[in-house]
C-alpha cells in the first residue's frame, strides 16, 4: 500500500465557531474518498476528531483516521500516578483493494489486506510512544526498530502475539486480530463494506468498543 501525503490532524471546529482553511482541507481529503468511514459506534459518547488521511500517487485517498477521547500526547507525559493522562482509541479505515497498476502504469500497487490495517494502527500508535528513559536523539532509531517490529507482527496475524477478540461491527458481531503491549493496543479486522478496519488505543479498553460507519464525515468540520 503506497501513501504518498497527509492531511494534518485537527479536531473539529466548535459549533458555531469560524471555520479555518487547514480544517476544511483536513474534511476535504475525507469527503474525497469512495468508501465508508468508520468510527466507535453510539455507545462512545465523547470527543470525536479527525486524524489524517493517506493518498495514492495519484491522488486517491486510500485510508485515514478518525480519534475518540482525548488528544493523545507523546507517552512519557503521565499523571501523578504514573498513569497516562489520556485516555483514547483511534480507528483506521483502509479502502479493500486488490493489486493494481500505479497511476503511471509503470508497476503494481500492493493489495490491501486486514496486515494493512494491522500495520497502519500499530505505526498510529507508535506515533505517540516514546518511552520515558529515551535520550531525545535516539528516537529516530529506536522509531525505525520498533516500525520494523510493527510490520512484521501485522504480517503474521497467526502467530503467538496476536489473540481473537469479538467486537460488533454495525451491529453484528466480527472477528479482530487483538494484542497488547506496554504502550497500548492494536486490533485490525474488516467489514462487508469494503473496507478493513485498525484500532489502537491508550487508557480505554478495546474490550467495550463497537464500530460502526460514520453517518456524516463532513460534520467534523
Amino acid at each position: 500500500m503506497e501513501t504518498t501525503s497527509r492531511v494534518g490532524a485537527q479536531p473539529p471546529a466548535a459549533e458555531g465557531a469560524q471555520q479555518l482553511p487547514s480544517a476544511r482541507r483536513t474534511v476535504d481529503g475525507y469527503l474525497r474518498a469512495p468508501f465508508p468511514w468508520y468510527g466507535l459506534d453510539e455507545a462512545f459518547t465523547g470527543p470525536r476528531w479527525l486524524m489524517q488521511v493517506g493518498t495514492a500517487a495519484d491522488g486517491a485517498v486510500e485510508h485515514g483516521s478518525i480519534g475518540h477521547g482525548d488528544e493523545p500526547s507523546v507517552r512519557g507525559e503521565t499523571g501523578s500516578a504514573g498513569e497516562a493522562r489520556e485516555k483514547f482509541a483511534v480507528v483506521v479505515t483502509v479502502a479493500a483493494q486488490p493489486s493494481r497498476r500505479s497511476a503511471d502504469g509503470t508497476g503494481l500497487l500492493e493489495a490491501t489486506s486486514v496486515s494493512s490495517a494491522a500495520w497502519l494502527a500499530g505505526v498510529g500508535l507508535l506515533s505517540f510512544t516514546w518511552p520515558g528513559q529515551m535520550d531525545h536523539t535516539l528516537r529516530d532509531d529506536w522509531l525505525d526498530q520498533q516500525t520494523e517490529t510493527a510490520w512484521a507482527l501485522a504480517d503474521d496475524l497467526d502467530g503467538p502475539e496476536w489473540s481473537r477478540l469479538s467486537l460488533p461491527v454495525d451491529g453484528v458481531a466480527a472477528s479482530f486480530c487483538y494484542r497488547e503491549s506496554e504502550f497500548g493496543w492494536v486490533l485490525a479486522g474488516t467489514t462487508g463494506e469494503g473496507v478493513h478496519l485498525g484500532a489502537y488505543g491508550r487508557g480505554m479498553s478495546a474490550y467495550g468498543l463497537g464500530f460502526a460507519v460514520v453517518k456524516d464525515i463532513g460534520a467534523y468540520a
